[in-house]
């Protein structure tokens, strides 16, 4: 249409000009400018022709309906999604893992974990604090780590990393978390990938080695911990470590990493979870299902410092502290004595509070103890602890005003079986809840 408005244009001039010059000059010019024309339509027409056979080609190497899905699926198929453990897979895969591991025992582990903390990094803690710490990884893979701000909780799990020459991997929580995906991470559909957290990294690095990893999950409690850990709660119940499975996709690739069956990771026997705790009005409750499957540290107080001369890392894998930790429990059993004045204790809080220990704490106490004593602590000095944390706690359900009123009536009792030097934790704890209520 353009060109058609030209040559109008241009036969206006000519007309014109052929008024201004001789007939023969003029013919020329005109005959001239009618090829240009030509030329430049012919031109044109080539070009809108070269298009359309460019389109018309990738219409046709475009598939469509089913031959497209499947060219996607194979696309799909051939791609990796899992870069990160895609490398762990060349680093790890078909390699022998370490064994050049130290011998320990238990007494001596907690003393060379202690003055390490003290003489690597500044950090203090009482020998008692380090024997329950311990004592509570040999009973539990998960274990809480509560109190006061500033008494160290998150640096007693770090220093522990560091002690075994395996960092630990802190994992803060974030308040929004409320499923496992917050910790593993997702598929995203929009760039095909998955987003593969640091903890998924570790838990598939840990199925590759033998030692001891520790996870920390600092400030568990500032999103409800029975949500996104909630799967992982349930696994670590199951007795066979094998069949501990956690879903990370829901189908599989060719590429997928060489440890995801059907698209899911074992929970790793050598990792434990320690969650740091605080009590305050930013945080939620911890709830029962939570504390009666883990084991609980009290870090309420800062130990004095020592003077350490020196001190060393200990690398032990994860089958030697169990085996340590199993050792001691056939080494040593609770006394007659201290079971008889348990089931004393037990029919009392029936009792009074409608409270009774339940297997699993019964099963979590003739653990304990026996770990604890091989660390180098007292028995009832372990039943304290262990009752003040797992029993005594579930007291905070109940009624306040008549907590308050029996308060001293069982501290009476406790002295009157265990001795008034004994259960001291326990006595301290029901009269801080009869104070608060």
């Amino acid at each position: 249409m353009q060109l058609l408005v030209i040559f109008d244009d241009v036969n206006n001039f000519l007309k014109w000009a052929w008024s201004k010059m001789t007939a023969p000059l003029a013919i020329i010019i005109y005959i001239v400018i009618i090829l240009a024309i030509i030329l430049l339509l012919i031109i044109s027409v080539m070009m809108k022709e070269s298009r359309f056979s460019k389109a018309m080609k990738r219409m046709r190497k475009r598939p469509k309906g089913a031959a497209a899905a499947g060219e996607t699926a194979k696309k799909e198929a051939t791609a990796s999604r899992f870069s990160m453990l895609n490398e762990l897979d060349d680093r790890y895969y078909g390699k022998p893992p370490a064994e050049s591991f130290d011998t320990a025992t238990l007494a001596g582990f907690c003393e060379e974990f202690r003055n390490f903390a003290a003489n690597k990094l500044g950090l203090y803690y009482d020998i008692s604090d380090i024997r329950r710490f311990i004592a509570g990884l040999a009973v539990s893979r998960i274990l809480i780590l509560q109190g006061m701000s500033g008494t160290g909780k998150t640096s007693l799990a770090y220093a522990f990393g560091e002690f075994l020459e395996n960092p630990s991997t802190i994992i803060p929580v974030q308040p929004m978390w409320k499923e496992r995906t917050d910790l593993l991470g997702y598929y995203n559909e929009f760039t095909k990938r998955f987003n593969e957290t640091l903890l998924l990294q570790k838990m598939y690095e840990a199925n590759y080695n033998k030692n001891i990893y520790i996870t920390i999950l600092d400030e568990m409690n500032i999103a409800r911990v029975e949500y996104y850990f909630a799967e992982f709660l349930s696994l670590l119940e199951i007795p066979d470590p094998e069949a501990r499975l956690l879903e990370v996709v829901s189908d599989k690739w060719e590429t997928d990493p060489k440890l995801l069956k059907e698209g899911r990771i074992k929970l790793p026997e050598n990792m434990w979870f320690i969650g740091t705790a605080n009590n305050d009005d930013s945080t939620f409750a911890i709830s029962d299902k939570v504390y009666d499957r883990a084991m609980v540290l009290n870090l309420d107080r800062k130990s004095e410092p020592f003077h350490v001369a020196s001190s060393r890392t200990v690398r032990l894998s994860a089958k030697d502290f169990t085996d340590l930790a199993a050792a001691a429990m056939s080494a040593y059993t609770v006394s007659a004595e201290t079971l008889e004045k348990l089931e004393t204790l037990d029919e009392y809080l029936i009792k009074t509070f409608h409270l009774t220990f339940g297997n699993r704490i019964m099963k979590q106490i003739k653990a304990y103890i026996p770990v604890y004593v091989v660390c180098g602590g007292r028995e009832l000095e372990a039943l304290d602890d262990i009752v003040a944390k797992k029993v005594f706690r579930k007291l905070e359900t109940q009624n306040t005003v008549y907590v308050r009123s029996m308060a001293e009536e069982v501290c009476a009792f406790l002295d009157g079986l265990f001795g008034e030097e004994e259960m001291t934790a326990c006595k301290e704890y029901i009269r801080r809840l009869a104070n608060n209520a």
